[in-house]
C-alpha cells in the first residue's frame, strides 16, 4: 500500500481535514487513533475542532506506516511507538540531536582543533568558517551539558 505522501506545508497549525489529506487516512480515523495513541493528543478550540502541529502531523505518518506499510496491530504500533519516542527521549537526554534527511558528520575535540587554524585564504569555503566555529561552540556545549548531567 505504498503510497507518497504530500509534503507537509510550513504551517503552525492543521485541521482534521488537512492533516487527512496530508497523511493519507480519514478524519474518523484519526479520532480513533487519539483514543489508541496516548501520545496524540491535537489541540482543541472553539466546538472540539482539532488542530495538529507538525510533529503530531510526522507521527501520524509514523503510525500510519506502522499499521499499513508495516503491518503493525494497533497494539503492535503502540509499542513501537512507546519505544521510538523514548529512543528519541534518550538522544535529546545525550545531546544527540534528530535531524531526519540530514548527514551528521561526527567529530571529535582533535577535529576541532585543527579547524582553528582555518584562515578565509586556505582552501575551505571562506562561508564555512563562521559555521565551523558555530559547530565548535555547539560541542562545547553539548559537552558541558553532559558534564552537568553526571
Amino acid at each position: 500500500m505504498e503510497k507518497t505522501l504530500p509534503p507537509i506545508p510550513a504551517k503552525r497549525y492543521f485541521t482534521i481535514g488537512e492533516v487527512g489529506d496530508l497523511c493519507g487516512v480519514k478524519p474518523h480515523v484519526l479520532r480513533y487513533w487519539e483514543q489508541e495513541f496516548t501520545q496524540l493528543r491535537p489541540m482543541k478550540r472553539r466546538g472540539n475542532r482539532r488542530y495538529y502541529q507538525h510533529h503530531e502531523v510526522l507521527m501520524i505518518r509514523r503510525i500510519r506506516d506502522l499499521l499499513y506499510d508495516q503491518g503493525f496491530t494497533i497494539s503492535g504500533a503502540r509499542n513501537k511507538m512507546q519505544e521510538l519516542l523514548q529512543t528519541e527521549r534518550d538522544k535529546k537526554r545525550n545531546g544527540e540531536v534528530m535531524l531526519e534527511g540530514v548527514e551528521v558528520i561526527e567529530l571529535d575535540a582533535d577535529d576541532l582543533d585543527d579547524m582553528d587554524s582555518l584562515l578565509p585564504g586556505d582552501p575551505f569555503d571562506e562561508t564555512a568558517v563562521p559555521l565551523l566555529q558555530l559547530r565548535r561552540e555547539l560541542f562545547e556545549i553539548r559537552e558541558l551539558l553532559a558534564f552537568a548531567d553526571q
